[in-house]
Protein backbone atom coordinates (compact mmCIF):
# COMPACT_ATOMS: atom_id res chain seq x y z
CA UNK A 1 0.00 0.00 0.00
CA UNK A 2 2.68 2.63 0.74
CA UNK A 3 4.52 1.48 -2.87
CA UNK A 4 1.15 2.70 -4.77
CA UNK A 5 1.11 5.90 -3.21
CA UNK A 6 4.89 6.39 -3.49
CA UNK A 7 4.30 5.30 -7.06
CA UNK A 8 1.64 7.77 -7.26
CA UNK A 9 3.25 10.85 -5.96
CA UNK A 10 5.97 10.38 -8.52
CA UNK A 11 3.51 9.69 -11.47
CA UNK A 12 1.21 12.19 -10.91
CA UNK A 13 3.27 15.07 -12.38
CA UNK A 14 3.88 13.20 -15.58
CA UNK A 15 -0.21 13.06 -15.74
CA UNK A 16 -0.59 16.38 -15.33
CA UNK A 17 1.11 16.74 -18.74
CA UNK A 18 -0.26 13.51 -20.14
CA UNK A 19 -2.36 15.62 -23.02
CA UNK A 20 -4.61 14.82 -25.67
CA UNK A 21 -2.49 15.97 -28.49
CA UNK A 22 -5.63 15.15 -31.02
CA UNK A 23 -7.90 17.00 -29.18
CA UNK A 24 -5.61 20.08 -28.97
CA UNK A 25 -4.31 19.58 -32.59
CA UNK A 26 -8.10 19.56 -33.78
CA UNK A 27 -8.55 22.71 -31.64
CA UNK A 28 -5.75 24.64 -32.78
CA UNK A 29 -6.86 23.46 -36.65
CA UNK A 30 -10.18 25.28 -35.95
CA UNK A 31 -8.54 28.28 -34.47
CA UNK A 32 -6.30 28.01 -37.68
CA UNK A 33 -9.10 27.39 -40.47
CA UNK A 34 -11.15 30.73 -38.52
CA UNK A 35 -8.13 32.72 -39.19
CA UNK A 36 -7.89 31.84 -42.92
CA UNK A 37 -11.36 31.77 -43.34
CA UNK A 38 -11.67 35.36 -42.08
CA UNK A 39 -14.03 33.84 -39.53
CA UNK A 40 -13.60 36.77 -36.60
CA UNK A 41 -15.98 35.20 -34.49
CA UNK A 42 -14.62 32.06 -33.90
CA UNK A 43 -10.68 33.71 -33.70
CA UNK A 44 -12.14 35.98 -31.00
CA UNK A 45 -13.85 32.84 -29.09
CA UNK A 46 -10.14 30.76 -29.10
CA UNK A 47 -8.01 33.90 -28.94
CA UNK A 48 -5.65 33.71 -25.23
CA UNK A 49 -8.18 36.43 -23.29
CA UNK A 50 -5.56 38.66 -22.42
CA UNK A 51 -4.37 39.27 -25.86
CA UNK A 52 -7.64 40.51 -26.61
CA UNK A 53 -7.74 42.69 -23.42
CA UNK A 54 -4.37 44.29 -24.79
CA UNK A 55 -5.38 44.53 -28.21
CA UNK A 56 -8.28 46.90 -26.75
CA UNK A 57 -11.30 44.96 -26.55
CA UNK A 58 -12.93 41.90 -28.83
CA UNK A 59 -14.19 45.00 -31.00
CA UNK A 60 -11.25 46.55 -31.72
CA UNK A 61 -8.95 43.17 -32.14
CA UNK A 62 -12.08 42.60 -34.66
CA UNK A 63 -10.99 45.44 -36.54
CA UNK A 64 -6.95 45.03 -36.19
CA UNK A 65 -7.26 40.97 -38.41
CA UNK A 66 -10.05 42.51 -40.92
CA UNK A 67 -7.55 45.88 -41.16
CA UNK A 68 -4.54 42.71 -41.85
CA UNK A 69 -6.44 41.22 -44.14
CA UNK A 70 -7.46 44.31 -46.22
CA UNK A 71 -3.77 44.92 -46.14
CA UNK A 72 -2.91 41.56 -47.38
CA UNK A 73 -5.02 41.90 -50.18
CA UNK A 74 -3.89 45.06 -51.14
CA UNK A 75 -0.93 43.38 -51.10
CA UNK A 76 -2.18 40.86 -54.24
CA UNK A 77 -3.28 37.81 -51.74
CA UNK A 78 -6.31 36.69 -52.88
CA UNK A 79 -6.57 33.72 -50.50
CA UNK A 80 -5.43 32.25 -47.47
CA UNK A 81 -5.12 28.76 -46.42
CA UNK A 82 -2.78 26.03 -43.99
CA UNK A 83 -2.59 23.45 -41.90
CA UNK A 84 -1.11 22.90 -38.45
CA UNK A 85 1.72 20.26 -38.01
CA UNK A 86 2.01 17.91 -34.92
CA UNK A 87 2.07 19.40 -31.26
CA UNK A 88 5.22 19.79 -29.47
CA UNK A 89 5.91 18.89 -25.84
CA UNK A 90 3.23 19.68 -22.91
CA UNK A 91 4.53 22.71 -20.45
CA UNK A 92 3.56 23.52 -16.74
CA UNK A 93 3.58 27.22 -16.60
CA UNK A 94 1.96 28.53 -13.10
CA UNK A 95 -1.43 27.42 -13.22
CA UNK A 96 -1.64 26.76 -16.70
CA UNK A 97 -0.42 24.17 -19.49
CA UNK A 98 1.06 25.65 -22.88
CA UNK A 99 1.93 23.03 -25.75
CA UNK A 100 3.70 25.00 -29.63
CA UNK A 101 2.58 23.88 -32.71
CA UNK A 102 3.53 24.74 -36.01
CA UNK A 103 1.50 26.88 -38.51
CA UNK A 104 1.84 26.21 -42.33
CA UNK A 105 0.52 29.00 -44.05
CA UNK A 106 -0.13 29.49 -48.11
CA UNK A 107 -1.10 32.99 -49.07
CA UNK A 108 -2.54 32.75 -52.34
CA UNK A 109 -1.49 34.99 -55.29
CA UNK A 110 -2.97 35.70 -59.14
CA UNK A 111 0.00 33.80 -60.34
CA UNK A 112 1.40 32.01 -57.77
CA UNK A 113 1.92 31.62 -54.14
CA UNK A 114 3.41 32.31 -50.61
CA UNK A 115 4.33 29.14 -48.29
CA UNK A 116 5.26 30.39 -44.79
CA UNK A 117 4.95 29.01 -41.16
CA UNK A 118 4.16 30.67 -37.72
CA UNK A 119 3.95 28.77 -34.59
CA UNK A 120 1.01 28.85 -32.45
CA UNK A 121 0.94 28.61 -28.56
CA UNK A 122 -1.96 26.63 -27.11
CA UNK A 123 -2.53 28.15 -23.25
CA UNK A 124 -4.80 26.19 -21.19
CA UNK A 125 -6.20 27.56 -17.91
CA UNK A 126 -8.21 23.58 -17.40
CA UNK A 127 -5.49 21.26 -17.47
CA UNK A 128 -5.65 20.82 -21.37
CA UNK A 129 -10.10 20.29 -22.18
CA UNK A 130 -10.03 23.80 -23.52
CA UNK A 131 -7.02 25.63 -25.45
CA UNK A 132 -6.82 29.46 -26.05
CA UNK A 133 -4.31 30.32 -28.87
CA UNK A 134 -2.00 33.07 -29.87
CA UNK A 135 0.40 33.25 -32.94
CA UNK A 136 3.11 33.74 -31.18
CA UNK A 137 5.96 33.37 -34.61
CA UNK A 138 6.60 36.82 -34.26
CA UNK A 139 5.95 38.30 -30.94
CA UNK A 140 8.58 39.58 -29.33
CA UNK A 141 9.62 37.98 -25.98
CA UNK A 142 8.49 40.82 -23.65
CA UNK A 143 5.28 40.91 -25.24
CA UNK A 144 5.05 37.55 -24.60
CA UNK A 145 5.61 37.54 -20.54
CA UNK A 146 3.57 40.68 -20.61
CA UNK A 147 0.95 38.28 -21.61
CA UNK A 148 2.02 34.80 -19.76
CA UNK A 149 3.86 36.07 -16.64
CA UNK A 150 4.67 32.50 -15.76
CA UNK A 151 5.76 31.30 -19.02
CA UNK A 152 8.28 28.33 -18.79
CA UNK A 153 11.34 28.96 -20.49
CA UNK A 154 11.63 25.53 -21.56
CA UNK A 155 9.79 25.77 -23.97
CA UNK A 156 11.58 27.49 -27.02
CA UNK A 157 9.71 29.27 -29.86
CA UNK A 158 11.79 29.05 -33.02
CA UNK A 159 12.36 31.76 -35.09
CA UNK A 160 10.05 31.54 -37.73
CA UNK A 161 11.52 31.23 -41.69
CA UNK A 162 10.72 33.74 -44.29
CA UNK A 163 7.84 32.86 -46.60
CA UNK A 164 8.98 30.75 -49.83
CA UNK A 165 7.12 32.15 -53.38
CA UNK A 166 6.36 29.38 -55.55
CA UNK A 167 4.73 30.09 -59.21
CA UNK A 168 1.85 28.14 -60.20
Amino acid sequence: MRINRVLMCLLLPFQLLAQDTTAFKKQAMRYAVATFDGDHKTVIELTYPVLIDLSGGPELMQKLITDKIETLRKRGVTRFDGTVGSPGKFYKAGSQIHCLIPEYIIFKMPKGHYAGQSYLLGVSDDKGKKWKFLDVGSMPPNILHKLLPDFNNELVIPESPKPVYFDD
